[in-house]
């Protein structure tokens, strides 16, 4: 008995979900259709033509350029800089910018100085 109860009341609850979405479907159309006709009637005023807008659609926006060539530009002019710290065994370089690499913190926590490490002037 129970499940007949939980059937029927299931199958109630889809029939008034489906009918609350129709609701909703039709309620969305209805505010679509004053946006629609603002959109249609600008692009008249303003002489804009559908293909106009579906090449605006199909660009990336301007802000995201904009903010993409200064970057580009700033990559374009930076600056070589000779490695300050070598491996001795390996030979792998390192500037003494930016986060150190593994071989230079091992060292450091095997109790190796850093400056140990150095590159000597004659020979950069």
């Amino acid at each position: 008995m129970t499940r007949t109860s939980y059937n029927t009341e299931k199958s109630r609850l889809e029939k008034e979900m489906a009918k609350i979405q129709k609701r909703i479907q039709s309620l969305q159309a209805k505010q679509r259709q004053p946006k629609i006709a603002a959109i249609v009637r600008s692009m008249r005023e303003y002489d804009i033509s559908p293909e106009e807008i579906a090449a605006a659609f199909s660009r990336k926006p301007a802000s995201r350029a904009r903010v993409a060539s200064p970057r580009k530009a700033a990559t374009a002019t930076k600056r070589v800089v000779a490695p300050k710290y070598r491996h001795p065994e390996t030979q792998a370089t390192w500037t003494g910018r930016g986060k150190a690499p593994r071989w230079i913190t091992d060292a450091e926590a095997a109790g190796t100085p850093r400056e140990s490490f150095l590159i000597a002037a004659e020979s950069a």
